[in-house]
């Protein structure tokens, strides 16, 4: 018997993006696989439902793409931040395939979250090939997208108000 692959539902325009950052201000980026560009981010990831809070949507992804641990009752539970900042940014054309027909546009909401230096990453290889440590400015000089390297360089910003400097 043959069967026919189900589609994915279009992507839910709402997503998060967690920087994970140690107290010294380095941070994590990871090179997406699905690029030939020079494509490092920091985590990244849309809603898997409408009503999926932004904050259990960032606990999942930093745990699908990371492997790192951050979910309710573990370790790092309370050092994921909500930065209670939204930004709003128009999709980039080479996924506009994975969204409902006119959906152009994308709301990330900003979390961060602090790790010790030395932190294990374990990538999902179909999401990235490699990951880098980088100081701060090095990494917002990295970042791929607009939205990321802004959100890396107000780091220092938040920062103090978690208890990470």
């Amino acid at each position: 018997m043959i069967s026919t692959p189900v589609p994915k539902p279009p992507k839910i325009p709402q997503s998060v993006l967690v920087v994970i950052h140690t107290p010294a201000l380095d941070v994590l980026l990871i090179r997406r696989a699905d690029t030939v560009d020079d494509f490092w981010q920091s985590v990244t990831g849309s809603k898997d439902f409408a009503d999926e809070s932004y904050a259990d949507t960032a606990r999942r992804e930093v745990w699908e793409e990371t492997g790192i641990d951050c979910r309710p009752g573990t370790p790092l539970a309370s050092a994921l931040h909500d930065w209670q900042l939204e930004n709003v940014y128009t999709i980039y054309p080479q996924w506009l395939h994975r969204y409902a027909p006119g959906v152009t546009h994308n709301t990330e909401h900003l979390f961060s979250l602090c790790v010790s230096a030395g932190t294990p990453i374990t990538l999902s290889p179909l999401e990235h090939t490699h990951h880098q440590w980088w100081p701060y400015r090095a990494a917002a000089d990295r970042a791929y997208s607009p939205s990321n390297a802004e959100a890396v360089l107000l780091l220092p910003q938040f920062a103090p108000k978690l208890g990470a400097v």
